[in-house]
């Protein structure tokens, strides 16, 4: 019913756009699909490291292993704590937020402090330099890059006691 109002001219139009993003679409998988061969070839040649950059042969079979190398347990635990992450952030930003909104006071008082919180690199608010997925052993701790917040002696009651 819809196609009986439409002019041909209108109709060869909309053929012409269809024609267009097909086009479009085509060129780039081609420009996709050749930039794969391309990378293939040159790692299976040795042209391009493959232990750098990797092969796409051996990502795909990666992929088609996922269940086998842990890793979908691994993406799971990620995803579960960028999604703790996330929501944790958003909660206590927005009881922040009303909470100065609330208070005239409190924002007053506090401006100074997240104007400077803000002004920081956010790299700079990690809790430290060295923890970056290693087991801690206590001369870490001389380096100066254990805060108060993430020390390798946090965890034990014991060293609070010392201090």
């Amino acid at each position: 019913m819809y196609e009986k109002n439409i002019s041909d001219d209108r109709k060869k139009y909309l053929r012409k756009i269809r024609k267009d993003k097909m086009l479009v679409i085509l060129t780039q998988l081609s420009i996709l699909i050749l930039f794969m061969v391309i990378w293939e070839i040159l790692a299976n040649q040795g042209i391009i490291d493959s232990f750098i950059t990797s092969q796409p042969s051996r990502i795909l079979d990666t992929f088609l292993n996922l269940s086998s190398n842990g890793l979908l347990k691994h993406l799971g635990v990620t995803l579960t704590e960028t999604l703790i992450g996330f929501v944790s952030g958003v909660v206590l930003g927005v009881f922040i937020a009303i909470l100065l909104w609330w208070s005239k006071f409190l924002a007053k008082v506090s401006e100074p402090f997240l104007v400077i919180l803000n002004s920081l690199p956010k790299v700079a608010l990690r809790p430290s330099n060295y923890n970056l997925g290693r087991s801690w052993n206590g001369s870490y701790y001389y380096y100066g890059a254990c805060n108060f917040a993430n020390c390798n002696h946090s965890r034990n009651t014991k060293w609070f006691l010392k201090h």
